[in-house]
């Protein structure tokens, strides 16, 4: 169902692939949006279990699309480096498929904003704080990963 990575030998073990989803900040989600138009948004996240959670607004064309068509991506650049050449960089990607789902049982819905939230605020009062505050007035998406590759690459 899935493609193989055509360039094979940059592709990276799946455990880099689940580090450099733990470690990076922001990814960009894509969906099929209006229109049947591709939106791919960047957003904050967090990856447990083989899952990418992150909140959205309640309305709105990411909650939208999601809502319409279950299918999605998920890419993460992490921070490049410059190589010995002075001009050129090193930089790893992730790209994760799978489908969406909205979480709407309550205390599944602030377990996974409180793993947003750690990952985030600087303490874990934080946030308590904002679930509380914002816990209400949002949605929480999770893509259920079915299949991600990874690469480093050495642009030229």
């Amino acid at each position: 169902m899935f493609r193989d990575m055509r360039r094979f030998k940059q592709q990276l073990p799946q455990q880099e692939c689940e580090r450099i989803l733990r470690e990076n900040p922001r990814g960009v989600l894509a969906v099929l949006g209006d229109d049947d138009y591709p939106y791919a948004v960047p957003l904050n996240f967090v990856f447990a279990d083989g899952c990418i959670c992150f909140h959205s607004a309640l309305t709105g064309h990411k909650i939208e699309a999601a809502r319409r068509y279950e299918k999605a991506s998920f890419c993460v650049t992490e921070q490049q480096e410059r190589s010995d050449d002075g001009w050129s960089y090193y930089w790893k990607s992730v790209i994760a498929f799978g489908r969406l789902r909205e979480i709407t049982d309550e205390a599944e819905k602030t377990e996974k904003l409180r793993l947003l939230g750690n990952k985030y605020f600087p303490t874990k009062e934080m946030t308590e704080s904002d679930i509380k505050k914002n816990a209400a007035r949002c949605a929480v998406l999770e893509l259920k990963v079915e299949h991600m590759t990874a690469k480093r690459v050495h642009e030229r």
